[in-house]
């Protein structure tokens, strides 16, 4: 299960849309927490340095991934997940998503857009103990709706 509060929920979906027509992507901060799944404190923003084809595709740079993983690290957090949306497409992951998720244990977070518009986000678990096995696990969401929180960055340096 992934867990999160609604206005971090909001602040990746709205991502979505202020990116579209292109592709956001950003990474989901926080703990994984054994028997439960992964609990998200923390949104960073991240660019999508997809230059050829940013309408279907993202890229984290492997700098700005680091720094990411840096600032968790101060934090006493860890990277639980990624994010990233669909324009014109559905909340499901793609072959290239798959190709391209290497964080065993973590979630993948889709957000359909559709005209603009964030849709139906969904998440996926990704399980296995190396490359080989690797598979995707369908993973709800829980938002809670008590809480709010400031914990929303931009990603930038």
């Amino acid at each position: 299960m992934l867990r999160l509060d609604y206005d971090l929920y909001q602040a990746l979906r709205a991502h979505g849309e202020e990116t579209y027509p292109n592709e956001c992507c950003g990474v989901l901060l926080g703990k994984h927490q054994p028997g439960i799944g992964n609990h998200v404190q923390q949104i960073v923003r991240a660019g999508n340095t997809r230059t050829d084809s940013a309408h279907n595709r993202y890229h984290i740079a492997p700098v700005e991934l680091i720094r990411i993983q840096r600032q968790a690290r101060s934090q006493s957090l860890d990277i639980v997940g990624f994010y990233h949306s669909h324009p014109d497409h559905p909340a499901q992951w793609s072959q290239t998503d798959f190709a391209e998720a290497h964080w065993l244990g973590c979630s993948y977070v889709i957000t359909s857009v559709e005209h603009g518009k964030a849709v139906l986000t969904n998440s996926f678990q990704l399980l296995g103990t190396s490359e080989e096995d690797k598979r995707f696990h369908d993973e709800s969401i829980e938002i809670n709706l008590a809480a709010t929180t400031a914990q929303t960055q931009e990603g930038k340096a």
